[in-house]
């Protein structure tokens, strides 16, 4: 059976070159002007070119996002951008509006074109219409169930992708308008401020100023806040309905968050290859390490049940390790750690690295770039501190909250 790919999001350079050395067969990315990810960092046109040369030297994929909703004035840019992405021949350019789709087609035919989940594509006859489109990949709707996705498989051939992890939006696939409304601040044009995450009272027309509790504690509730999706248990059920790419959220998430659910999800992939799937342990609990609102299985499984939504703030952004930082060299015992938060001398830290996951180190010594020993370093400071074999120049240092 062919194992499906990891597709892993990178919101800036870091991001991308933590998500490639923890396993990622391919990368998303984009403009801010053209992607659904306004606020990430994002790339210029020179970095893109950049990043193209970094993932086809390392032998993966790279495809763009172009996933807006675009007005008249946006075309022309949109036009000069394609013949930019002409030059640095991505794998695939992720689409949303029919209009670019063939704006693409025509000035970029060797480019593949990847329908964005935003086009709503739930049924198989809107995978077919995409298809004689000429179409090679379809990002499928989120509000599918493994049994529609495997309806869908049997009636075309081109690829098939989903999500498997990240944040749900309460709007069909990401199709949301309510941040628009809100905020005046379009989140078809990558410019959401997450209104569905926010606290909301009623209020009766007749009534002005007379807000109607329609809570459950005295902390308000977040009707519209899903819980994060994580379908990491079901992953065997999606490769076996016919799914070629497992896609993980996240570009405006911390490098942190991309380094540990990429890794968790390449061992997961890779043990597809055995049959039957068994989940470890380990990968759920380092899933759970990760800033999340909880999780849930989504319409996977069937229709959402009530527990997948958050209806008060005790689930919202929970996490049990925060960043210390990268590792720059090891060299002679000592590794190099960028720090992005501060460390001192007793704090206890882990190695996001193959084999010491979870193994608890203390801090002995910390030494400064001259060899001097100092009792802390701070964030944007480069220290030098003893480890064991094993940890990697790229791996990730965290620290447990608990030990703090």
């Amino acid at each position: 059976m062919k194992i499906p790919e990891l597709l892993a999001p990178a919101g800036n350079f870091e991001k991308l070159k933590t998500a490639l050395h923890y396993g990622a067969d391919a990368v998303y990315m984009g403009l801010s002007d053209f992607s659904l990810r306004a606020k990430a960092d994002n790339f210029s046109e020179e970095e893109l070119e950049d990043a193209a040369r970094l993932v086809h030297q390392k032998g993966k994929k790279l495809y763009i996002t172009l996933n807006i909703f675009p007005h008249n004035k946006d075309i022309p840019s949109i036009k000069e951008h394609l013949l930019f992405l002409k030059k640095i021949s991505p794998d695939g350019l992720i689409i949303s509006d029919p209009g670019i789709v063939e704006m693409a087609s025509g000035l970029t035919p060797e480019i593949p074109v990847h329908v964005s989940t935003q086009a709503n594509i739930t049924n198989y006859k809107a995978a077919g219409f995409w298809e004689k489109s000429g179409a090679r990949r379809l990002v499928l709707s989120r509000e599918l169930s493994i049994d529609e996705i495997k309806r869908i498989r049997d009636n075309v051939s081109l690829e098939l992708e989903c999500f498997v992890h990240g944040a749900i939006c309460i709007s069909y696939s990401g199709r949301c308008y309510i941040s628009s409304f809100l905020a005046n601040r379009s989140g078809n044009r990558g410019e959401c401020t997450n209104s569905c995450r926010w606290s909301y009272a009623l209020m009766e027309e007749q009534r002005p100023g007379d807000y109607i509790p329609v809570y459950e504690n005295d902390r308000g509730t977040y009707v519209m806040s899903s819980k994060d999706l994580c379908m990491i248990e079901y992953l065997d059920r999606l490769a076996d309905a016919g799914v070629d790419s497992f896609k993980i959220e996240g570009r405006t998430k911390g490098i942190n968050y991309v380094a540990g659910v990429i890794k968790t999800y390449r061992e997961a992939v890779d043990a597809l290859k055995t049959r039957p799937y068994r989940i470890k342990e380990e990968w759920l609990r380092e899933i759970s390490m990760f800033s999340s609102r909880g999780y849930t299985t989504g319409m996977f499984l069937g229709k959402q049940p009530d527990a997948g939504y958050n209806h008060d703030d005790e689930n919202i952004y929970r996490m049990s390790h925060e960043f210390v930082g990268i590792v720059q060299s090891v060299k002679n015992g000592k590794a190099g750690i960028a720090l992005r938060n501060n460390l001192k001398t007793g704090d206890s830290i882990e190695f996001l690295s193959t084999g010491l996951e979870n193994k608890i180190f203390k801090v002995m010594e910390i030494s400064d770039a001259n060899g001097i020993t100092v009792d802390s370093g701070r964030n944007e400071e480069t220290v030098y501190i003893p480890v064991e074999c094993g940890v990697r120049e790229n791996d990730l240092v965290r620290r447990p909250l608990n030990s703090l």
